[in-house]
């Protein structure tokens, strides 16, 4: 059941993964056709600037699972480093902890100001006024997601917690495990290059 609910949020991650590098596409066409609109054909923009403003901000948001997912968030691991085997996991998990505690306030106070801006009928107030519930909503989606994985991420390191004490699990392969990274046995050639040379064998 934790292992579905791992994969489950690992493919929602990628997904909004995905959606993230898309708006971020989008945003950079959007600018390379604005620099030709103002100086080459010599014509007002006006809904350009906001489009690549809110795409890129909800790319930043909408990217930020993945980038859980896999491990990409920056850290500082000064007293990390100083530690090792169980002590290190569990400290992990405290700060996966922390992180998700964030993450549900963040979340509350992103839907409030969603529920406000669809309430309200808020617009922008450029030029060309759109409605501010449709950017807002990349903010509730995104830390719903954040604790979704940071749920999986929780998970797995208990349950990396749990069989610290067996020969199959190391540390390095717990961690990776969280990420959703498989660590292969150990293949038959490497068994060989392992096993002593029989007696009377060069």
């Amino acid at each position: 059941m934790a292992r579905t609910y791992i994969r489950l949020v690992g493919f929602l991650s990628r997904f909004f993964g995905v959606i993230a590098t898309l708006l971020m596409i989008a945003s950079m066409l959007v600018v390379c056709q604005m620099i030709l609109m103002r100086y080459v054909f010599r014509l007002p923009t006006y809904w350009q600037t906001d489009f690549v403003i809110f795409a890129a901000t909800a790319a930043m948001f909408l990217g930020a699972p993945y980038v859980l997912l896999k491990g990409g968030h920056v850290g500082v691991d000064v007293v990390e480093m100083t530690l090792s085997g169980r002590p290190r996991a569990i400290l992990r998990l405290v700060g996966s902890l922390l992180g998700l505690a964030f993450c549900v306030i963040m979340l509350g106070a992103g839907w409030i100001q969603f529920h406000e801006a669809w309430e309200g009928g808020w617009t922008h107030s450029s030029v060309w006024a759109p409605r501010l519930w449709i950017p807002l909503s990349s903010m509730p989606i995104s830390f719903a997601m954040l604790c979704l994985q940071y749920i999986a991420e929780i998970t797995a390191r208990i349950g990396a917690l749990r069989n610290a004490g067996s020969e199959t699990s190391t540390p390095a392969a717990s961690d990776l495990a969280v990420h959703g990274v498989t660590v292969p046995p150990e293949s038959s050639a490497d068994n060989s290059r392992r096993t002593p040379l029989k007696e009377g064998t060069r």
